[in-house]
């Protein structure tokens, strides 16, 4: 298994700028790297966790940032279907500043006027005007990103974790259908696990995952061995004290 998944990083990586791969083959694609550009949707974020990470000796929660990669119309390179990015780990006064801006957002839409409401007796003065409005967009151009990623399947969650609920935006594992339904995408969406190595120090989150992280299992060999040398050594001394202990008490006799 751990060569078959180091044997699939080391191929080329894919590149999504043609037709969305069909179900039979993202069974194939799994742990295979792909190099994606296009425009993330911050607005359709989703936090998984929480998820802890060790830092300089202290332990921290934080969770995994899940955000849809969209196609960018002015980038040639740019991916033709959405794709969902593990973006990696962040703390978690990033999860509660999201929660925050996202529901000053709905309250504000909430205090919005009605176009009723707002021209009131007015109405009819613009109609008369005929002056038409002219709305100028001042949003910056989007830049996008490039992303290389690992293509990955659904978490097998334990019997522990508990069951994901979308409703209240709580995400305890990564279910990748779900998580396309609840941003709106296909269930058949594919899903990467950012893996780029180009950190900005100044702005380190989210913290991508190591390559060498997927390169492992729960147990590797070498814990197989460790573990097998100590229950062996501990079996033969607790076997030679036995030994000599009943030796003792036969003499006795």
């Amino acid at each position: 298994m751990l060569d078959y998944r180091e044997k699939r990083l080391q191929m080329e990586p894919l590149k999504f700028s043609s037709a969305s791969p069909s179900a039979e083959e993202l069974d194939s694609l799994e742990f295979r790297k792909a190099v994606c550009k296009g425009v993330y949707d911050d607005k359709k974020s989703i936090f998984v966790g929480p998820r802890s990470r060790s830092i300089s000796g202290v332990t921290e929660n934080g969770y995994y940032l899940i955000t849809p990669l969209m196609p960018a119309p002015s980038c040639p390179d740019s991916v033709s279907f959405p794709v969902i990015v593990n973006r990696g780990w962040v703390p978690r006064s990033w999860r509660d500043k999201f929660v925050e801006a996202s529901q000053d957002g709905e309250q504000s839409s909430e205090r919005l006027p009605s176009p009723s409401q707002a021209g009131g007796t007015k109405s009819w003065w613009r109609f008369w005007s005929r002056k038409p409005d002219i709305t100028e967009d001042h949003s910056p151009p989007v830049t996008p990103v490039e992303v290389i990623g690992v293509v990955r399947e659904s978490e097998k969650p334990s019997i522990f974790v508990p069951a994901n609920d979308p409703e209240s935006s709580q995400w305890f594992y990564v279910d990748v259908p779900g998580i396309a339904r609840a941003c709106g995408l296909p269930e058949n969406t594919i899903y990467l696990e950012d893996i780029n190595e180009n950190i900005n120090p100044s702005n380190p989150y989210p913290i991508p995952k190591d390559v060498n992280t997927l390169i492992r299992s729960s147990v590797m060999p070498r814990d197989h061995l460790n573990y097998t040398m100590t229950w062996y050594s501990l079996s033969a001394a607790v076997t030679f004290m036995a030994f000599k202990r009943l030796r003792q008490k036969n003499k006795r006799r």
